[in-house]
């Protein structure tokens, strides 16, 4: 990139990608060894574009280069559909992991100036990614289906601001739980997860651990009730009690505590956690967090290019995933930078509009919106 596209919008938008650091990981790898004309960084660069502006083929991609601003940006005159998918193919997806990690450094961060009393929720989950069974064998999971697996642990910050931590693409036959020790890999933090995550031996070794967890409880555990607490007559829980878990065969070493509330359609709700010093009501506030990441699957699913896929090999799959991710890094550290009150949701066609102009119009239209908001707030 040239003095004028580092000040462009877009520029401004990827410059928190270390390529220095990236060009070193790529000659490492001799992965730009006999290319001549689309680099692995162009190539990043180019497919962060796709997703930007949610193309729908490798086609449209390569017109799509013929623009000026974008082809000056990449130092390319024009690429063929064909290069494009070769290099799709070829590039190693780690390098596009160690990108989307390096970023979520730089969210921490930024997330350090900010003094936090109680531990960061961190909610945990999957999403399954249907693919053509006839053009992704390698992905088969059932008879007739074929299919990817994002695995994702995501920071909840407040309402406004969640972003992708950590991620792991498997072949959709592979079981939630078997990720679980991946994705929980700190005591500093309170994890939540759903029901399908649940295993007995491992909330024991969490306790063992010191490992906060919140997980919603299926229907058919046996428990035994140890101790019950109060609980005040217009409170949203139905119950608050310490408990142990399992049949006497396979019981849980260390107690619990069982609450049942209430979910956002009012039906009863059994949730298990290994924390006595909150209340049952911010147990209940911290589980219904995980509505985020259903709303972050969606967000990727509606607003990048995730549910169909330029390459049919695993690595391009793994690479539009892991640059998908990337994309989305990329607004959290604009919506950071700029203290911006908007989602991400609203930022992405604002970025789009302002793309080969100068960052600052973008920046002020950012700011000039967040000032009109605040008013209307405080009036």
């Amino acid at each position: 990139m040239d003095k004028n596209t580092l000040i462009s919008s877009f520029g401004k938008w990827v410059a928190p990608i270390n390529f220095s650091h990236f060009e070193k990981q790529v000659a490492a790898t001799n992965q730009d060894k006999y290319t001549k004309k689309l680099t692995t960084k162009a190539y990043l660069m180019l497919f962060l574009y796709a997703h930007l502006q949610e193309e729908e083929s490798l086609r449209a991609i390569s017109d799509a280069v013929l623009d000026e601003d974008l082809g000056q940006a990449l130092g390319l005159d024009g690429i063929s559909a064909s290069q494009l998918s070769r290099k799709n193919r070829e590039v190693d997806p780690s390098l596009m992991a160690n990108v989307f990690l390096h970023l979520v450094q730089q969210i921490h961060r930024h997330k350090q100036g900010k003094k936090r009393v109680d531990l960061p929720v961190k909610i945990i989950d999957s999403s399954t990614i249907p693919l053509s069974l006839s053009r992704y064998k390698w992905a088969t999971f059932r008879k007739t289906k074929a299919g990817v697996k994002l695995h994702l642990r995501l920071v909840f910050m407040d309402k406004g601001t969640v972003y992708p931590e950590k991620a792991i693409v498997t072949p959709a036959n592979i079981h939630d739980r078997t990720q679980l020790e991946v994705l929980i890999d700190e005591k500093e933090a309170m994890y939540v997860f759903d029901r399908g995550y649940v295993d007995y031996k491992r909330f024991d070794r969490y306790c063992d651990k010191g490992i906060f967890f919140a997980s919603r409880l299926k229907k058919n555990a046996v428990i035994r009730t140890l101790e019950t607490f109060s609980v005040a007559e217009e409170s949203p829980i139905m119950s608050d009690s310490m408990v142990v878990i399992g049949t006497p065969q396979k019981r849980t070493e260390n107690v619990f505590r069982l609450i049942e509330t209430v979910d956002s359609k009012g039906n009863v709700i059994r949730l298990v956690t290994n924390r006595f010093d909150l209340s049952a009501e911010e147990i209940g506030d911290i589980y219904r967090s995980r509505w985020a990441i259903e709303l972050f699957f969606k967000w990727l699913k509606q607003h990048v290019r995730i549910k169909t896929f330029f390459g049919t090999s695993e690595e391009a799959i793994q690479n539009q995933i892991f640059m998908a991710l990337i994309a989305y890094c990329l607004l959290v550290l604009v919506q950071m930078e700029t203290k911006a009150k908007q989602s991400i949701l609203q930022l992405k066609p604002w970025l789009k509009s302002f793309l080969w102009k100068s960052y600052e119009k973008w920046f002020h239209r950012i700011q000039f919106r967040s000032m009109r908001r605040k008013r209307k707030l405080s009036t």
